[in-house]
């Protein structure tokens, strides 16, 4: 059997990468009023949008117990893998790759890898799918860890949010930058270097939010082909004119486009309007 590749909840792949890859997902969890859910299996974007649109509300998540990757790594291992590939989201956001090393520490770290992708979202699914594809061809646990780490090294993601104040409640920005963005009234553009998330620009409407995102996707692109994700939050029709866009910018050069809608644990800290374009090369830029 081929190397099981392990990926979280925040990948929000779209349902047809599920189905073409056998990738098994461990859940985060979400916490919505003091109760708490597994994403995507007992939370939805739905609950936590309605819970963020309270006036008083409490929404937090936490990372998947150690535990959880012991059970999924020896399920897998015991069926008839010959080796894991858990990658994760950045471990700057979570500490979901410190608890799958522990895992992997208690199981077997010879026969599991753990990657930190740096990203999450699609940023994290494209590089999980790149080490599904790799198993799926023969390689082994070095040849399908170095196809993920390959696939981070050619994804970069950016997103749109109508205000800073969820990023700031969840300490995923300083309340300085939060402030500044809600000073001056003006809608800020994010991207993740270094797995962090930081201000990329600052634009004073929405329909500039979704050209300015679409500018950024092709200059990330370089003379590459891609494959793009969509994500966004409540706002499928901003979601459905950024496709509209980047398809129109990119032409040819646009191998596959997926759209889906962010999870419950990034619409906490993101709040509803979210919209992310993820840019996957196929090549490395020239």
């Amino acid at each position: 059997m081929p190397v099981a590749v392990v990926t979280d909840s925040t990948a929000y792949l779209p349902a047809e990468l599920e189905q073409a890859h056998p990738i098994t997902v461990v859940p985060l969890t979400v916490v919505l009023n003091g109760a708490e859910g597994l994403e995507g299996v007992e939370t939805f974007p739905a609950d936590a949008t309605r819970a963020l649109g309270g006036r008083r509300v409490s929404v937090s998540t936490s990372r998947p117990a150690p535990e959880q990757f012991v059970r999924t790594y020896r399920r897998l291992l015991d069926g008839g893998a010959d080796a894991v590939l858990s990658v994760h989201l950045s471990a700057e956001l979570s500490g979901t790759v410190e608890a799958a090393r522990l895992a992997a520490a208690e199981v077997d770290d010879e026969r599991i890898a753990v990657v930190d992708s740096r990203y999450t979202g699609m940023g994290l699914g494209f590089p999980a799918v790149a080490a599904a594809t790799a198993a799926a061809h023969g390689g082994d646990l070095a040849e399908v860890r170095q196809a993920a780490v390959d696939a981070v090294a050619r994804t970069t993601i950016f997103f749109y949010v109508d205000t800073l104040e969820f990023l700031r409640r969840g300490g995923r920005i300083n309340a300085a930058e939060a402030l500044l963005g809600t000073a001056l009234s003006v809608k800020p553009i994010m991207y993740m270097p270094d797995g962090t998330i930081e201000v990329r620009d600052k634009v004073r409407t929405a329909s500039r939010g979704v050209a300015k995102l679409v500018d950024l996707a092709v200059e990330a692109a370089g003379d590459a082909e891609v494959d793009l994700a969509v994500h966004h939050l409540a706002a499928p029709q901003r979601a459905e004119a950024l496709l509209d866009a980047l398809t129109v910018r990119f032409g040819d050069r646009l191998r596959h486009a997926y759209v889906s809608e962010a999870g419950a644990v990034v619409a906490a800290h993101a709040g509803p309007g979210l919209a992310c374009v993820v840019v996957h090369r196929l090549t490395a830029v020239r």
